[in-house]
């Protein structure tokens, strides 16, 4: 999918009992690059002290050799961030390292709390100060306020959380990791060959440092590694659970297993099914690089159609590509995607991607189609039309911005200017995975959330909210 309003997810990642985890860190955190690209941050203990250090850009832009020789010790957590709370800028990058009267603690977060905003104005009316606009920071409010009054400081604080969150908690001599009872997103437990505890958002990161996959993090449950080992807890009991189903159409890298079910295999039988549901006589299947490529592997085994890339990407057009005027706008889509014009020139060609968003990258891909001299382009998408929003970790814009949102099909298809468009129907996606339908967060196709969302919270209501409190800025 190249509309570039729909974001990737944050990527965590802990490990306990490695002389060398802050290494080891990076290396998880660059096999996970694919859930954020905004900033990144390690935070490693020596037993004493947690130090910690975060910054813009990618993995390999935030830390030099000398960065990551100075987080010495044998704990360490990461993160890559996309922000879906929060704005992007490096105060907000993480792991947030704070110091309170139990001492430090870093945390590092995947997911979205739909009552940050409540919990941030209550602890700001009893005169605590935040440092950031993420929602991140008011678990440590949370943790702070029951250091005293609880045993387990770290289930109570989670007890008030509502939403998607899969954290991964660095203390002084151990780390913490847990899920919400939904489990929303993914987080796995490894082992490295060495025999270290080490926890991640995606089996990716574990296969990266040579670690082996020991289970899934459970929904409702905090894992502890330690000098004691791995130990377990639960802080609530498990719900229906609610996996993202987004995760198997875009976020996640195709070779890792997430939910009991390999990525990639999930994402080809999305191809075959689509090929089922929407068939069409044509010379070529050719695939939106690079999220689309599964798909349209699996629409063409099962169509019998050959495969062809007639679209090919250009690696060195960034994602944070300028636009500022409509003129650049289009000449960023041109530059990103180039069509091979012999490919495509008099052919009847499948178009599969994964996703539609806003719709108008798609529509200028479709046009540079035809410029090639496409004779009939046939679009067919993996998944069904997004038309609602999403409160729990996905950064899509408003719902009033999504193309699906007031638009039938039919409106879709002659915008886009194809021959033909086709949505797979959630019943198919749902055939394509392995757990209980009801296993899965359909929302932002069906509009049926799991849990009620009273207040919306958009990415950056925690700024507006303060702007409210404090409008002259002080």
């Amino acid at each position: 999918m190249h509309d570039t309003d729909r974001k990737e997810k944050c990527g965590v990642f802990g490990v306990w009992g490695d002389p060398d985890a802050a290494h080891l860190s990076y290396t998880a955190l660059y096999a996970q690059q694919h859930r954020g690209q905004e900033s990144a941050g390690i935070a490693a203990s020596d037993g004493k002290r947690i130090k910690a250090h975060v910054g813009m850009g990618l993995v390999p832009e935030v830390f030099t050799d000398e960065d990551l020789d100075r987080l010495k010790g044998a704990a360490a957590i990461g993160h890559n961030r996309y922000s879906t709370t929060g704005s992007s800028k490096c105060e907000n990058a993480q792991p947030l390292l704070e110091e309170y009267v139990g001492g430090q603690v870093a945390v590092a977060h995947n997911g979205n709390l739909i009552n940050a905003d409540l919990l941030r104005r209550h602890y700001e009316e009893r005169g605590h100060i935040f440092h950031t606009s993420t929602d991140t920071e008011v678990i440590i409010h949370l943790l702070a306020a029951h250091h005293l009054s609880k045993q387990d400081p770290v289930a109570e604080a989670l007890t008030h959380l509502q939403g998607a969150y899969s954290l991964v908690f660095l203390f002084r001599d151990h780390v913490q990791a847990c899920r919400d009872p939904w489990g929303w997103r993914p987080l796995v437990l490894g082992e490295t060959a060495e025999g270290h505890p080490c926890v991640a958002s995606e089996t990716v990161a574990l296969d990266a440092i040579g670690a082996k996959f020991i289970r899934e993090v459970e929904p409702g449950e905090i894992v502890t590694l330690s000098e004691n080992g791995v130990s377990s807890r639960r802080f609530a009991d498990v719900q229906q659970p609610a996996h993202c189903i987004f995760e198997h159409i875009y976020f996640a890298n195709p070779s890792s297993k997430l939910f009991g079910d390999t990525v990639q295999i999930a994402r080809e039988t999305m191809g075959e099914k689509l090929a089922d549901e929407a068939p069409v006589e044509a010379d070529y299947v050719i695939p939106m690089p690079d999220s689309g490529r599964s798909a349209a592997l699996g629409y063409a085994r099962q169509s019998g159609i050959p495969f062809r890339e007639g679209i090919v990407p250009n690696r060195y057009v960034g994602r944070t590509f300028i636009q500022p005027t409509e003129k650049q706008r289009k000449t960023a889509v041109q530059l990103k995607l180039n069509v091979i014009d012999d490919v495509v020139r008099d052919k009847r060609i499948i178009v599969v991607d994964d996703s539609i968003v806003r719709g108008t990258t798609t529509r200028g891909k479709m046009q540079q189609l035809r410029r090639a001299g496409a004779r009939e382009i046939h679009l067919r998408i993996s998944s069904p039309p997004i038309r609602h929003a999403c409160y729990f970790g996905i950064d899509f814009p408003d719902p009033s911005s999504l193309i699906a949102n007031q638009r039938t099909v039919e409106d879709i298809c002659d915008f886009l200017g194809v021959d033909s468009l086709h949505y797979l129907s959630i019943d198919g996606l749902l055939h394509c995975v392995s757990r209980p339908a009801n296993n899965y967060c359909t929302a932002c196709f069906s509009g049926i959330y799991r849990i009620q969302v009273d207040r919306p919270v958009s990415k950056l209501r925690l700024e507006r909210d303060q702007m409210e409190m404090f409008p002259s800025g002080g």
